[in-house]
């Protein structure tokens, strides 16, 4: 029988088949929970397929970079439980039906746990990306100040791509933005974002702007407004000619907007509000990212770690 749902990726479709009339047979799923495990079975088999994993070989610790591209795409930690719930069921069925004999999920943890730090760069890797950006094209003006925002406001990358002239408050130095939920918040906005704007502005002059993208902040070349996969693609472009290795998306710079502003002692529930986050929890998450950023300082630079690398120098 054909699965309900063709899964892309590199899991052989026999074991696939068999998978599903497992699901539905004995364990009973409704038809509505057996198409969301395959779903989500089909982002877990095409990141395999994207990164050269081998699903029968795969690595606790892979599994966990599996989670944390997730929450670096912007999945909520509700759904990435409910995504490692179903990455689990397959793993215990491929051991039940001997095609493994160790469950690498066994250590699987959950989200709440905090056990998915998202990837975070450096103040001088985001330097290294926006100075890999060809300011002699127009586009590369553009994405300069798209870079900018999204690291000094701590953007999500919808509210980039929806924000329009009549939220920018630059004489104040505040953005209003209209974000998840429906909720909207002022985001203080730094001198230098200014700036890469007002480069910007002048560049967009130039532009034919479609009627009805007027008010639209960022624009493409053919004057209608950026879309979400647009600044996904060329974020990652960069990235790479800058010789980043890391594995980054927009959110990225969200993820170290927060991250940079609590090394330095910034307020928990100020974080909060400028990233609009309904639950302190949520936020929470960047005080582990502190906390390991903080054990590596003391790794690197306490004299008893330091003794023990230079131990028969």
């Amino acid at each position: 029988m054909a699965t309900r749902i063709t899964i892309k990726g590199n899991i052989p479709a026999p074991i696939l088949r068999r998978y599903e009339q497992y699901l539905r047979l004995e364990k009973s799923f409704s038809p509505n929970t057996l198409d969301a495990y395959l779903r989500d079975l089909q982002k877990l088999s095409i990141y395999y397929e994207n990164q050269g994993i081998d699903f029968r070989t795969v690595s606790l610790q892979q599994l966990d970079q599996f989670a944390g591209s997730l929450l670096d795409r912007g999945v909520s930690q509700k759904t990435i439980a409910r995504i490692l719930a179903g990455v689990r069921s397959f793993y215990k069925f491929l051991v039940l039906e001997k095609e493994l004999e160790n469950d690498p999920t066994e250590l699987l943890a959950s989200p709440q746990r905090g056990v998915y730090l998202p990837e975070v760069l450096s103040l001088d890797e985001i330097d290294k990306i926006e100075q890999s950006i060809d300011q002699s094209r127009d586009e590369g003006v553009r994405d300069r100040a798209i870079v900018e925002m999204l690291y000094s406001c701590g953007l999500r990358v919808s509210e980039l791509c929806n924000l329009k002239f009549s939220n920018l408050f630059l004489e104040e130095g505040y953005i209003h933005v209209h974000g998840k939920g429906n909720k909207d918040r002022l985001i203080p906005i730094s001198q230098t974002a200014i700036d890469e704007l007002r480069r910007w502005f002048v560049t967009r002059q130039g532009i034919d702007v479609k009627p009805g993208e007027e008010d639209y902040v960022f624009v493409t070349a053919r004057g209608s407004h950026m879309s979400r996969i647009t600044v996904f693609h060329n974020i990652k472009q960069y990235a790479a000619a800058a010789g980043i290795t890391k594995d980054i998306s927009p959110h990225t710079f969200r993820h170290s907007f927060a991250t940079h502003l609590l090394e330095r002692g910034a307020n928990l529930r100020g974080v909060q509000a400028m990233l609009g986050h309904e639950s302190i929890s949520t936020t929470e998450i960047y005080l582990h990212l502190d906390r390991q950023h903080l054990r590596e300082e003391i790794l690197t630079c306490h004299p008893r770690n330091k003794m023990k690398g230079n131990k028969g120098e």
